[in-house]
C-alpha cells in the first residue's frame, strides 16, 4: 500500500500518521520526491482500511500494490536512487563504469589494471578475490591475500573497490571494499541476502541469475532492502538460453523495463554477456545508450594468459578505445 501525502502537510502530522501505522504493525517508508511525498506500507496491510487512512487531513490518495516487492518498487520511490560508491555517485544521471580483471593474479598486476583503466575514464575497480568456478580444479582465487592487492590499488589509484562476497563468513574482510557484489550464483541465496542486508549499509551490487525473471531479480533486492540496506545496484548480465554462441543472451530491453518497474540503478555487464571480448565494445556502447545506469567490464592487461575469463576480458588499449566511444554517445544524449 502507498499513502500519498497532501503538498504542504505539517511534518508533525505525517509523524502522527506513521505512528498509527506502526501501532497496526506496518512498517512505513517515507520518500520526499521532486513532485510528491509517499509513505509506503511494508506488512501485512489486508486488514487496513483504505478509506480510514483516506479520510485524515494529511493524506491526498490511497494507493494498493499489487507487485510482491515494495521496497524496490518505483510506486514506493517515483525518483530515481543515486547510490554512494565510496564517493563515486550512480543513478539518478551520475553514470560510472566499473572495469578491472575477473580475477586479481599478483599485485603488480591489479596495480597496474588499476592505473590504467582510471587513466581511460573508469571510476570503479572491479576484481575478484573469491571466484566461483564451476569446475573445482579451477582457480577460485586468492582469497584475503586477494582483497590485500585490491586495497594496494585503491590506495595508489583511489579507485572504490567493487568484489563479491560468497560466504557470509568472509565479510569480516571486506572492510576496505566500497560495493559488495553478489554474483549470479548466489542472487538467490536468500540467507546471504538477509545477513548482508543487515550486517552493512554498503552497496551491493546485485547481478541477475543465469535463468532468473526479472520479478526473481527485484524480489531478491527486495530480501537486501527488507533487511535494512536500502543501497542495491541491479547488474543485468543476460540469460542462459538454447543460444551457445554466445555466453548468455542479452535483452538491453530489460534496462529500460527495470527503470520503469523499479527506483534502483541498473548497470550492465557486457563482458558476461557476451563471452567476446571483440563483441564487448559495441554492447557497451549500446547499453549507454538506451539508458543504463553504468557498465561493468572485464579488463586484464594480457588476457591470453589469465587465469579467468581471458577470452571475454579487454585490454587496456581496447577500453580506452570503448570509453571513447562512451563519451560520445554520452555527450549526445
Amino acid at each position: 500500500m502507498i499513502i500519498v501525502i497532501k503538498k504542504g502537510a505539517e511534518p508533525a502530522q505525517v509523524e502522527r500518521l506513521k505512528e498509527l501505522l506502526r501501532s497496526r504493525n506496518i512498517a512505513p517508508h517515507e520518500s520526499v520526491g521532486s513532485l510528491q511525498t509517499i509513505i509506503g506500507c511494508v506488512g501485512d496491510v489486508a486488514h487496513l482500511d483504505p478509506g480510514l487512512i483516506e479520510a485524515l487531513d494529511v493524506v491526498e490518495s490511497v494507493q494498493r500494490i499489487q507487485e510482491p516487492y515494495k521496497a524496490a518498487n518505483r510506486k514506493f520511490h517515483p525518483d530515481d536512487s543515486v547510490v554512494d560508491c565510496g564517493g563515486v555517485k550512480i543513478g539518478g544521471g551520475h553514470f560510472s563504469v566499473i572495469a578491472g580483471p575477473c580475477s586479481v593474479e599478483s599485485e603488480e598486476q591489479i596495480v597496474g589494471v588499476a592505473k590504467q583503466v582510471k587513466a581511460a575514464g573508469a571510476t570503479m575497480l572491479r576484481g575478484g578475490a573469491f571466484k566461483p568456478r564451476t569446475s573445482p580444479y579451477a582457480f577460485q582465487g586468492l582469497g584475503k591475500e586477494g582483497l590485500d592487492m585490491l586495497s594496494a590499488a585503491k590506495k595508489e589509484t583511489g579507485l572504490p573497490i567493487v568484489t563479491e562476497l560468497m560466504d557470509f563468513k568472509d565479510v569480516e574482510h571486506f572492510n576496505d571494499v566500497d560495493v559488495i557484489q553478489i554474483g549470479a550464483r548466489n542472487m538467490q541465496n536468500f540467507n546471504l541476502l538477509k545477513e548482508v542486508g543487515a550486517y552493512t549499509k554498503k552497496p551491493i551490487l546485485l547481478k541477475r541469475g543465469m535463468s532468473a525473471t526479472l520479478q526473481e531479480l527485484l524480489m531478491s533486492a527486495e530480501y537486501v532492502m527488507a533487511s535494512g540496506n536500502p543501497n542495491v545496484i541491479l547488474c543485468e548480465r543476460g540469460i542462459r538460453t538454447f543460444e551457445t554462441a554466445l555466453r548468455n543472451t542479452l535483452d538491453l530491453g530489460v534496462v529500460t523495463l527495470l527503470h520503469r518497474l523499479s527506483h534502483l540503478p541498473v548497470v550492465v555487464d557486457p563482458s558476461h554477456a557476451t563471452g567476446h571480448a571483440f563483441m564487448v565494445d559495441s554492447v557497451a556502447v549500446a547499453a549507454t545508450a538506451i539508458g543504463a545506469d553504468g557498465l561493468i567490464v572485464e579488463v586484464h592487461n594480457d588476457p591470453a594468459h589469465a587465469k579467468c575469463d581471458g577470452a571475454q576480458s579487454q585490454t587496456p588499449a581496447m577500453f580506452a578505445k570503448t570509453m571513447a566511444r562512451i563519451a560520445k554517445i554520452r555527450s549526445a544524449l
